[in-house]
């Protein structure tokens, strides 16, 4: 997995934004007309493509690179050099765009088996070396995380809380229960999840146990707990008397807060 939630949090909003630059049709078409031409195209070009004016190109051009979608630069075309200022020029960035609703981080786990085979060891089955890999790179960013917020002890739920930015950053949707129980409403690798549970599910447990761990958060663990349309963890206290006496505290009639 990206050890960068944060920049995968950026990419996500910016692929928002490109597909919201291309929903205009003249822009559209020029950009695909300039990714098929593989070579660097003039306003002009452009806009004979589509069948608008040089002006009106230039804005919409204009727009594809603000997006990250296209560069552009000053070129005379064919290099052939002449007097008088260069024509600008624009080509295509190497920029992918992805927008998932609800998200979906298959290039994540992608990572984790690609880092499975290149690492197992002898004494390891394909399975093992997922579930460590897992395991590892969750525990990497829980250690990062807790390095860069330096968050002091932690019990169930200040744990929580920290592991919140993470969890959707990552796309799993968390949900509070209780102050100290936390659903998390989105799988973001459905649907592979479905089609090798145990496996997926697994990397999965593994992964967020490992963050827990990296982070220090001792009051709390990641349980299995499948539930249709939901992530297949849950995470809450590692003692659960804790969070049965911080229900009757909140509960009408004991004493807690109505």
């Amino acid at each position: 997995m990206d050890s960068d939630p944060t920049a995968q949090a950026d990419t996500a909003d910016s692929a928002i934004d490109s597909v919201s630059v291309l929903s205009e049709d003249s822009r559209r078409r020029m950009f695909a007309f300039i990714r098929r031409a593989r070579r660097a195209v003039t306003r002009d070009e452009a806009a004979a493509s589509v069948g608008i004016s040089r002006k009106l190109a230039a804005f919409h051009l204009d727009k594809l690179v603000d997006a990250g979608l296209l560069r552009a630069r000053y070129e005379t075309p064919g290099g052939i050099r002449k007097v008088g200022r260069q024509p600008k020029v624009y080509e295509p960035t190497d920029a992918q765009i992805t927008v998932n609703i609800p998200d979906r981080r298959h290039e994540l786990l992608a990572g984790l088996l690609l880092d499975a085979v290149l690492t197992e060891g002898a004494g390891e089955n394909a399975t093992q070396a997922a579930l460590r890999t897992a395991e590892q790179r969750g525990r990497q960013l829980g250690e990062a995380a807790r390095e860069e917020t330096r968050p002091g002890r932690l019990g169930a739920e200040r744990g929580l809380t920290a592991c919140e930015r993470l969890l959707e950053q990552y796309g799993y949707e968390p949900v509070r229960d209780t102050p100290t129980q936390l659903r998390l409403r989105n799988c973001p690798f459905h649907p592979l999840a479905a089609k090798a549970p145990d496996l997926v599910c697994g990397m999965n447990h593994a992964f967020l146990s490992g963050y827990l761990h990296g982070l220090k958060a001792n009051a709390l663990q990641a349980v299995l707990a499948p539930e249709p349309g939901e992530c297949c963890v849950r995470l809450g206290p590692s003692d659960p008397e804790q969070d049965d006496e911080t229900t009757r505290a909140e509960s009408p009639g004991t004493g807690g807060q109505t």
